[in-house]
């Protein structure tokens, strides 16, 4: 909760908000100008304010910012983003069947998931305590694994519709199985969390605490189904939202104060919510079974879009604050070779198992590739649970950064047409004749 303080602070809360925002804002022009995603310049601008405002004003400014607030609302950002996700999750899980689905599902999470081991024994073996830290052995394993099996769903989804690949099978393959691996992985990242503060005890805890609180989303979920109450969300959608908020925050802090990822108040808060209208006995299905929560989930998951980039900015500020005394270049270099070929190189292996012709499994496996906004939520998570190190952080975020860069140029030269060997080229038409 935040603490109350003077109008002073809170004013000064207010002018630091709105310059993060603004930062924010010219990211995303930044992108568009580069025909990049837009969380590439919101990273990028929000990441180097923390370590550009330190070395201009010095130390002290840090101290004066309201950076406990700035988290706060970070963190509320994140909550209300991933309702969002794990929403269009459930929606997209109808999609999940076929061999090939499965197979490049597996080939995406297994491959990288071995790439990020072995960047984890690597740094366990080695001498550098400043890519080690001091989590226990088994959750940098399990999160580093995490770290570089995760595709971003959103970005992937903005990339597809960009260029016009929403309803081709490539679109609809690669957005399923990074469905599959984002569930997965969700989960596992959570694992991670339980292992670096409690143990297998926590993990017991966990277990014990999820399986009631999904008991109690179940039953949330068949009240809200009801026909008076399933007629709310189109009614009064703003008030939905609201209240879709509130109950999700509320069941994220429930899951911080005992001691887990606020991850999974955001899930509890998505799968409580009936995804299409049931049908009468007399007639057709209500709403003609469209998700009668889009529109509040949007509106929240919009909300909370338009905090998150405040969580990279808070990251600038604690976490790159202080100079590296070497760069973790090795790391760097490292993470992202084995992030770009596990995750390629490991959906391509899968979806050609599955049955895919060689042009297909190397487009799903650029796609795929795609990291993005969910890769650096997980590092904030990992960073603030104390299993990523600032080296290490840096070293995940540039590989995101560039793994997210790479994947629409990497997808245009994959689409360009090749000229058979042997033929003459095309004469283009110019001005009613051949050129």
């Amino acid at each position: 909760m935040i603490p109350a303080e003077g109008p002073a602070r809170i004013a000064l809360f207010g002018v630091v908000l709105a310059a993060v925002l603004l930062l924010a804002w010219a990211g995303r022009l930044l992108a568009g100008a580069l025909r990049q995603p837009a969380v590439i310049g919101e990273v990028a601008l929000g990441m180097a304010a923390g370590p550009l405002v330190v070395a201009v004003a010095g130390p002290g400014a840090a101290r004066a910012l309201p950076l406990d607030w700035l988290s706060w609302c970070g963190h509320a950002g994140l909550v209300l983003y991933l309702v969002g996700v794990i929403h269009e999750l459930r929606l997209a899980a109808p999609l999940v069947r076929g061999r090939a689905v499965g197979w490049t599902a597996a080939g995406a999470l297994a491959v990288p998931m071995l790439a990020g081991s072995a960047v984890a024994v690597w740094a366990l073996a080695g001498d550098e305590p400043g890519l080690r830290g001091t989590a226990p052995a088994s959750a940098l394993v399990v999160f580093l694994a995490v770290s570089l099996s995760v595709t971003a769903v959103p970005v992937l989804a903005r990339i597809l519709s960009e260029r016009d690949l929403v309803g081709t099978r490539a679109g609809v393959l690669s957005m399923t199985v990074a469905t599959v691996t984002d569930a997965v992985a969700w989960l596992l990242v959570a694992l991670a969390v339980s292992l670096a503060t409690g143990g297998l005890g926590n993990v017991a805890v966990l277990t014990a605490v999820t399986a009631a609180a999904l008991t109690g989303a179940v039953a949330v979920r068949r009240a809200l189904g009801t026909a008076p109450l399933l007629r709310l969300p189109a009614r009064v959608p703003r008030a939905a939202a609201v209240l879709l908020a509130v109950w999700a925050l509320a069941a994220a802090a429930a899951m911080r104060s005992w001691g887990l990822t606020e991850i999974l108040g955001a899930a509890l808060a998505a799968l409580a919510l009936p995804l299409t209208a049931p049908a009468p006995a007399d007639g057709p299905a209500r709403g003609g079974g469209e998700d009668p929560w889009a529109r509040p989930v949007r509106l929240v998951a919009g909300a909370g879009r338009l905090l998150v980039p405040v969580f990279f900015v808070v990251t600038g500020f604690t976490v790159f604050a202080e100079p590296f005394a070497v760069a973790p270049w090795a790391a760097i270099v490292l993470v992202t070779l084995l992030g770009m070929a596990g995750k390629v190189g490991g959906a391509y292996a899968g979806a050609r198992l599955g049955g895919e012709p060689p042009g297909m499994a190397l487009r799903l496996g650029v796609l795929l590739n795609t990291r993005g906004l969910t890769e650096l939520v997980v590092l904030q998570i990992g960073h603030e649970a104390g299993i990523l190190t600032p080296a290490m952080f840096l070293a995940l975020a540039v590989m995101a950064l560039v793994t997210t860069a790479a994947t629409g140029p990497s997808y245009a030269l994959l689409q360009r047409p090749r000229r058979p060997r042997g033929t003459a080229p095309v004469p283009v038409a110019q001005n009613g004749g051949l050129r």
